[in-house]
């Protein structure tokens, strides 16, 4: 017991020498390709089920996952962009796992203009990131996990490349069916620049508690997310005092869901943060609510959920994967 607390205490010492402010680079690492997530609020590291999608988020859950599983995603986001993710995991031996898994985003065609607003034709955008996950049984109760991540970006002329790494660990006790997670993303960094300055990957720590309750098919879940930025990711475009509450509860994501059983999921959630800055621009309070549902059936599982990313749009999540 005692070495996996020491490896969840260097894990925060790390993001907390690595948090800084600031803008960052390759925000679509932060977009949810995973319906099950999406539908709890967009943020979920401790749901034990058989989801490879759920290893987007905390690369210790893809111990749960049946070997040989191939999965499709797609993501409807703001009109012209295309979010997709393709991944493929295997067993290896009795206690480890490993999985291949690519993410992209496409931002579509933007008119190219000069200084003086005369079109010069069009450009494109888009993002990329290869990742390989690494998954490791400690003990009967823990998990572990880690993902390389391979990033490239082309934005018309301009092209960008970095390195980062996904850490994370889940604790589950099956009897009382309660499951902790502790993840870190993103940590690393730009090997090639757009331009002449180093950005950031947008680091995050995350904290979060799955509990069923006992007499009913129902689990809660409760992520505390981004806990690397605080006063600055309060989106305060009014400039008025902030408090502690509006503070933490910007941070937290709520889930309930409904399984009556393991074929069959209910779903629905709350992003404090997101419904924070989508009303500061317009949007109703509901605009953080998130819902969704999945099937399983014997060899093929589907999910769907729906959430607000922009004002202007909403998205659906699209999740299908298959075992071998």
């Amino acid at each position: 017991m005692k070495r996996h607390w020491t490896l969840i205490l260097l894990m925060a010492l790390a993001s907390a020498s690595m948090a800084q402010d600031g803008t960052t680079v390759f925000p679509f690492l932060r977009l949810p390709h995973s319906a099950h997530a999406t539908a709890l609020g967009g943020e979920n590291i401790t749901t034990i089920t058989d989801d490879l999608t759920l290893a987007f988020h905390n690369p210790a859950l893809l111990s749960n996952v049946a070997d040989k599983t191939l999965n499709l995603n797609f993501t409807s986001y703001i009109e012209g962009s295309k979010v997709a993710s393709a991944a493929f995991s295997r067993q290896f031996g009795e206690r480890s796992a490993w999985a291949a898994s690519v993410q992209y985003m496409d931002y579509g065609e933007m008119t190219e203009t000069d200084i003086d607003n005369n079109e010069l034709g069009t450009l494109s955008a888009k993002d990329m990131a290869f990742m390989a996950t690494y998954n490791y049984l400690l003990s009967e109760q823990w998990s572990g996990g880690v993902t390389a991540k391979f990033i490239h970006g082309s934005y018309a002329e301009y092209t960008s490349f970095a390195i980062g790494v996904d850490l994370g660990i889940n604790y589950f006790h099956e009897e009382n069916d309660f499951s902790a997670s502790l993840t870190l993303k993103n940590l690393g960094g730009q090997v090639k620049t757009f331009d002449e300055e180093h950005e950031k990957l947008p680091l995050n720590m995350q904290v979060g508690f799955t509990k069923r309750l006992a007499h009913a098919p129902i689990r809660i879940s409760a992520t505390l997310d981004d806990l690397t930025h605080w006063e600055s990711s309060y989106y305060n475009p009014e400039g008025k005092d902030i408090s502690f509450s509006d503070l933490l509860f910007n941070h937290v994501i709520l889930g309930v869901e409904i399984a009556p059983s393991d074929r069959f999921y209910l779903a629905a959630g709350y992003n404090f943060k997101r419904g924070n800055d989508l009303k500061a621009e317009g949007g109703s309070k509901w605009t953080g609510a998130t819902i969704g549902g999945g099937l399983q059936m014997k060899r093929i599982k589907l999910g769907v959920a729906y959430a607000n990313y922009h004002t202007a749009a909403s998205s659906l999540v699209l999740n299908f994967s298959m075992g071998l």
